[in-house]
């Protein structure tokens, strides 16, 4: 009985190694294969069978022994740090590109930009304008410089910043004819002259958007607690985010859909308000989304957002709140018409919110879709990302020793760190 068992056993292996080596029938050994759906994320899908599509056996071996692909999920928080690029600078403030891949401008408080080219380790002076720049305020100085996307061919850029008086001047230089990266001082255009009663609250970011428009931060023109109510009323410019038209004359106009055109007691500028000092805001340049980091007074700051269809005149609530805590009243306070932050901290983890930008660079594709934003007093860098239920999600991603006084990108998308005290430039680097 053993060896007839065996003889089968033996018999059946011989069948199965003969049937192996058969030709295959094709009307026997097809199979159909499902579509699989694509994988929504922001890494490269993995090549897949198209609907209904018709394979020999031969060609489904392959496929077998591989497991199903899986819906990619980028994990979030990713591990970030900062890589120290360029030194040496005097209490810089902000950065930026002008659409060129190989440069990047470097904005000092005291009245300087500069800009650093590749395969250089010196910065290049770009503009000085010093003489005309109130920098003694901890709060004053020059803080931006924004370039139109046809900097290449116009040659003008805009810049904000404090006079002598401590007043705000957004104005309109140009480069010198016979060199296109040496702004000259001698051009300036002053656009906009704004009256400020205190020296901090400055605001002082200039951006341009999708749109084409030239966007000003405004704060609420000082002290504590908007003493001057500056921040809720139409007829001031302080407080609000403005958006005007620089590219149809001398001075600018004021684009037909900003949201208060017409109103006698506004001012047409002014594109939103209950704002107390945004320091720094950017566009998403993917989407278009606005995220305003707004600094707060003593005890939350906060980050507002704007989405890209939005037509303007959102009520950011200060200072009836701070955060989405009531300031003015204290209490019992009416957030009706108010657009509340998608994201907050208290001054257990910051005393100042530092703005950023959602990184869309190629070299960390587990960084994009993100928001990061940090804290000048304790160097902490957060993301913040939309999750697939629409709830905005904020985590800690890196606590740093810089004293963050702005994010910038390159051309390419690539993120940066403006180290303050250090004069050092960082860039954010995906571990």
């Amino acid at each position: 009985m053993i060896w007839k068992n065996g003889y089968a056993l033996l018999l059946a292996n011989l069948l199965i190694l003969a049937a192996c080596t058969q030709p295959v029938q094709p009307a026997q050994s097809t199979l159909s294969i499902p579509t699989v759906p694509p994988v929504v994320a922001d890494s490269p899908t993995p090549l897949q069978p198209s609907s209904s599509t018709t394979l020999t056996h031969e060609q489904m071996l392959p496929l077998i022994q591989v497991t199903p692909p899986t819906p990619t999920v980028i994990p979030f928080p990713p591990a970030i740090t900062l890589e120290s690029v360029f030194s040496g600078f005097k209490r810089p403030v902000y950065i930026a590109h002008a659409g060129d891949p190989s440069r990047l401008f470097v904005v000092e408080k005291v009245g300087r930009i500069w800009f650093i080219e590749d395969g250089q380790s010196q910065p290049v002076l770009f503009l000085d304008i010093s003489d005309r720049v109130g920098s003694t305020g901890s709060e004053q100085g020059l803080f931006s410089v924004a370039f139109p996307p046809n900097f290449a061919t116009s040659g003008v850029f805009y810049v904000d910043y404090t006079d002598r008086r401590g007043d705000t001047v957004v104005a309109r230089y140009r480069v010198l004819a016979e060199h296109p990266y040496q702004g000259d001082p001698a051009s300036e255009q002053i656009l906009l002259q704004i009256d400020q009663p205190a020296e901090n609250h400055n605001g002082g970011q200039l951006q341009f958007g999708p749109d084409g428009y030239l966007y000003i931060g405004m704060g609420d023109g000082g002290r504590a607690g908007d003493p001057w109510g500056n921040a809720q009323n139409l007829n001031v410019l302080l407080g609000k985010l403005l958006r005007i038209d620089v590219t149809t004359s001398e001075t600018y106009t004021i684009p037909s859909d900003n949201p208060f055109i017409g109103q006698s007691a506004a001012r047409p500028e002014i594109w939103a308000l209950g704002l107390r000092n945004p320091w720094r805001f950017s566009f998403d340049r993917a989407t278009g989304d606005l995220f305003i980091a707004d600094v707060g007074q003593n005890k939350y700051e906060e980050v507002d957002f704007q989405p890209a269809n939005s037509s303007g005149g959102e009520n950011y609530g200060w200072d009836r709140m701070e955060g989405n805590h009531c300031f003015e009243p204290a209490t019992d306070c009416n957030p009706g018409g108010l657009v509340l932050p998608i994201a907050e901290y208290d001054h257990s983890l910051g005393c100042s919110i530092t703005g950023g930008y959602v990184y869309r660079g190629t070299r960390y594709p587990q960084l994009v879709g993100i928001y990061l934003f940090g804290d000048y007093c304790s160097g902490r860098i957060w993301g913040l990302r939309r999750e697939p239920s629409g709830e905005w999600r904020m985590e800690l991603l890196l606590e740093s020793q810089v004293q963050i006084s702005s994010f910038g990108e390159d051309a390419a998308g690539e993120i940066y760190v403006v180290g303050y005290d250090d004069g050092m430039i960082y860039h954010v680097v995906a571990r």
